[in-house]
C-alpha cells in the first residue's frame, strides 16, 4: 500500500461529509444563477398582452380626442397671442400719451415765459413808431431799435409769430373783433380786418393771443 492510498485511508468521514456538501453547494448555485438569468431573460422580453389591440372606431375616437385637445391648446396660444398683442398696444398707447403729455407741459411753459416778455415788444414797437418825425437824438434811437431788432430774432427763434396783419379775412381763430364799421374801399369785402389795434402771437399752430381788430361791415 503506497502513502497516497494510505491518506484516504486515514481521512476521517466528517471530512469526506464537508467536501461532498461543498460541491453540492457550489453546484446548486450555479444551477440557482442559470434559473435566474432565464427569469431575466424573460422579464426583458416585451410580453405580447403588453400591445393593445384597438379596433377602427375606438382609434378614430382616440383620434378625435388628439384632435380635440389640439384645438383647443391652438385656441388658448391664439387667446394668448391676442392678450400679449393688447398689452402691448395699451404699453405703446400710454408711451405715446406720456410723450405728448411732457410736450404739451413744456410747451405750456415756454408760452408762460414768453407772454411774459410780449408786453415789452409791443413798448419797443409803440417807443419807434412815436419817435417818427420827433426831434429825438439819432443815437438813442438807433439803440432802441437795434434792442427790437435783436428781440425780433429771439422770438422768430422761438417760433412765435406776431397776428398783425391787416386787410385779410376775419377769422374767430386769431382775431378778436372790438368793432365793425364801414370800410373807405367799395371795393372790401365784409368781414375784412381793417385795423389791428393791439397785437396777437401765435407759437405754431397754437394762438396765445388773439388780436384785437377792426372789422368791416
Amino acid at each position: 500500500m503506497n502513502d497516497q492510498e494510505q491518506n484516504k485511508e486515514n481521512e476521517s468521514p466528517e471530512e469526506n461529509s464537508d467536501i461532498k456538501n461543498g460541491y453540492n453547494s457550489s453546484t446548486e448555485e450555479q444551477v440557482d444563477g442559470q434559473e435566474a438569468d432565464g427569469k431575466d431573460e424573460q422579464q426583458s422580453e416585451p410580453a405580447a398582452d403588453q400591445y393593445v389591440d384597438y379596433d377602427e372606431d375606438e382609434l378614430r375616437r382616440l383620434l378625435a380626442e388628439k384632435d380635440d385637445i389640439i384645438g383647443k391648446l391652438n385656441d388658448e396660444m391664439k387667446q394668448q397671442k391676442d392678450i400679449a398683442l393688447r398689452k402691448t398696444a395699451e404699453l405703446d398707447n400710454v408711451k405715446k400719451r406720456s410723450e405728448k403729455e411732457r410736450l404739451r407741459h413744456a410747451e405750456n411753459a415756454k408760452i408762460e415765459a414768453i407772454e411774459k416778455f410780449l408786453p415789452l415788444r409791443e413798448d419797443l414797437q409803440r417807443t419807434l413808431k412815436a419817435s417818427e418825425g420827433a426831434d429825438i437824438d439819432s443815437g438813442f434811437l438807433e439803440g432802441v431799435q437795434l434792442i427790437a431788432e435783436k428781440f425780433e430774432k429771439i422770438l422768430e427763434e422761438y417760433g412765435v409769430e406776431p397776428i398783425e396783419a391787416e386787410l385779410v379775412p376775419f377769422d374767430v381763430d386769431l382775431h378778436d373783433a372790438m368793432m365793425r364799421q364801414p370800410a373807405s374801399d367799395d371795393k372790401t369785402e365784409s368781414n375784412t380786418v381793417l385795423k389791428v389795434v393791439d397785437t396777437g402771437y401765435k407759437l405754431g399752430d397754437r394762438v396765445i393771443k388773439h388780436a384785437k381788430v377792426i372789422v368791416s361791415e
